[in-house]
């Protein structure tokens, strides 16, 4: 998995700088009272569940912010699997720096990989098929650059970044839309002619009624809604191959298999960010104190 694009330097710094500021805002006084200045230390990141790992970035850069450094050695690289006991990364240097980001880039490495192992369970789940598994924008706020990165690690796939990323058209842009009546395949088709031709253009719908009215706006893919698994295979008849056809709704690991086998191109879950528990990852740390002159 060494060929994922790791995310933005500048945002996982960001992201970082803010959490230690967070944390300790007018330095660690525990460790600056107990740890004499100079001390080093050698701490062993370990895995006390399998998983797949996700967080060189933030595990790097909560050291090296701290103290410029501490060398992190990773035995284990983003994108990996590993089972319980697994020695996923070596850390070497200053130990009250190391006590410092410890906090930090733990609860980052375990959340980001809590993402990863369960995206792996998901795409796991639809082995056989050719259905890409997606995310969505159920993410925690400030930090979807990292839990993005975390769904590629496990072998998903990411939807739009942003609002400003691709046109995405709900039940509640629907309903506006149609407010005042008005021909829904005559509206969208005025909406997609005033953007670049770059734009990719997408419309959910919640019935089987929708969907002839919708593609002949010339959308690029459809978004079948909460549907059945019956009415999934009807929708993906209809569409007939006129656009992508993307499942939401109702999508967890115990029901994801059975909408990928319908036929759709892409499923995309909200769970994969939001509904991951962390995983269970421990720094186990030994001190060495300088010797005396």
């Amino acid at each position: 998995m060494n060929h994922l694009q790791q995310p933005d330097a500048g945002s996982v710094r960001r992201i970082i700088e803010s959490a230690l500021a967070e944390d300790a805002p007018w330095g660690d006084i525990t460790s600056e009272s107990l740890i004499p200045a100079g001390s080093q230390a050698s701490a062993t990141l370990r895995a006390r569940e399998e998983g797949i790992f996700c967080g060189e970035a933030v595990i790097r850069t909560s050291m090296e912010l701290v103290h410029p450094d501490v060398q992190v050695d990773f035995l284990v690289r983003d994108g990996g699997s590993f089972a319980a006991g697994t020695e996923l990364a070596v850390i070497t240097g200053d130990a009250r720096a190391i006590l410092r980001a410890e906090r930090i880039a733990l609860n980052l490495a375990q959340r980001l990989s809590g993402i990863a192992t369960l995206t792996g369970k998901f795409v796991a789940a639809v082995e056989g098929t050719n259905v890409r598994i997606v995310d969505t924008r159920k993410t925690t706020p400030g930090l979807r650059v990292l839990e993005r990165f975390a769904v590629r690690c496990g072998g998903g796939r990411n939807h739009r970044f942003s609002l400003s990323d691709a046109v995405m058209a709900k039940d509640n842009h629907l309903a506006i839309l149609t407010a005042n009546g008005g021909d829904l395949t005559q509206k969208l088709r005025e909406a997609r002619s005033r953007l670049p031709h770059t734009v990719h253009f997408e419309v959910e719908v919640d019935r089987l009624d929708q969907v002839e009215p919708v593609l002949a706006a010339g959308v690029d893919t459809i978004m079948l809604d909460n549907f059945t698994l019956d009415e999934l295979v009807r929708g993906v008849a209809l569409v007939a191959g006129r656009a992508n056809v993307e499942a939401s709704g109702n999508v967890r690991l115990e029901t994801v298999g059975a909408i990928a086998r319908t036929g759709v191109d892409i499923i995309s879950s909200g769970a994969l960010t939001h509904s991951a528990p962390a995983l269970d990852l421990g720094l186990d740390i030994e001190i060495q104190t300088p010797a005396a002159s």
